[in-house]
């Protein structure tokens, strides 16, 4: 068995140099007779900025010029044609130990079309409290092997070999907003496909500490709201079908935005940091839904490449 762990990277040297020592070692610690591991990095970046880390850790290297992670993520797959699998790690994480492991245990108990792994958010020491109570980084309790109807794309297993015959790629109409991962892995499901969950593959995000902020938590909510209501849309097939989703999370998300003020409107009555913080998250992921039912997608990553 052939497997292929892929990092796209873009403009993340250090950060891309951290996740590849970690990585190559539990490729080398997995390896044996029965599987092969083989790493890959995909730079978004036409400068190829990420080509002397790549090197520096003897690890195969691409460059995909089309700007935006859904192009990334096919150039992944276009590269691992003779791979059984890909693993999909973002390069600003880092594996805990046995995540490889884990992974690949996982994939071979439950003979899944894609498995999933943990992702943890270690806060910096001096975020501010708003951010720890707004409860951003909380993630769904899932139970080991849990079956799921979708899963992100920075810690999944994709069974090559299984997903091939369905016809699957990531839509780069959501390359730079995001929820490209959404849209590819509810198709999977409703192709016929199965996504488990792994419970102890689990890796650690390393955002960057200028970003734990309330004006970044609260934006990064409102894409999250935006991108699940426009892969709704999206997978809502017929004009009129798309019509009524659109209708839905306009509903939906006005019922956020109004939930949402009044919890905040509590919060600040009572002195509440917890329901202040989760009050407007809320709202703004409700202001995200409408957003997308009215036609607008939220550029997170291109304002990303822009900054970079």
């Amino acid at each position: 068995m052939l497997v292929v762990v892929a990092i796209p990277t873009f403009k993340r040297p250090a950060a891309l140099e951290t996740a590849l020592a970690t990585v190559t070692a539990q490729a080398r610690a997995v390896s044996d007779d029965r599987v092969t591991v083989r790493v890959l990095v995909v730079d978004n970046d036409a400068n190829a900025t990420g080509r002397a880390v790549a090197e520096a850790f003897d690890v195969s290297y691409s460059v995909e010029p089309s700007p935006g992670i859904a192009a990334v993520r096919n150039r992944a797959i276009d590269d691992s044609s003779d791979a059984d699998a890909v693993i999909f790690i973002d390069d600003d994480e880092v594996p805990e130990q046995s995540w490889l492991r884990n992974l690949l245990s996982a994939h071979a108990e439950t003979g899944a079309h894609a498995v999933a792994g943990r992702v943890v958010t270690r806060f910096p020491d001096d975020v501010e409290e708003w951010v720890r109570a707004s409860g951003a980084f909380i993630r769904p309790v899932r139970t080991d092997r849990q079956v799921m109807t979708e899963a992100a794309t920075n810690n999944l297993l994709l069974d090559l070999a299984r997903i091939r015959p369905l016809g699957l790629r990531f839509d780069e109409r959501f390359g730079l907003t995001g929820g490209s991962d959404s849209m590819y892995t509810r198709l999977l499901v409703a192709r016929g496909g199965t996504i488990r969950w792994a419970q102890d593959a689990v890796v650690v995000e390393q955002e960057d500490a200028a970003r734990f902020t309330r004006a970044w938590v609260l934006m990064r909510t409102f894409r999250f709201g935006n991108t699940a209501a426009r892969v709704s849309i999206a997978l809502a097939g017929s004009s009129s079908g798309r019509l009524m989703a659109r209708v839905r999370m306009c509903v939906r998300g006005g019922a956020r935005v109004a939930g949402g003020l009044v919890r905040w409107l509590w919060g600040t009555l009572s002195r509440s940091l917890r329901h202040r913080a989760r009050g407007l998250r809320t709202a703004y992921r409700g202001a995200g839904m409408i957003g997308a039912a009215i036609g607008y997608a939220h550029d997170e990553y291109g304002r990303r490449r822009a900054s970079a």
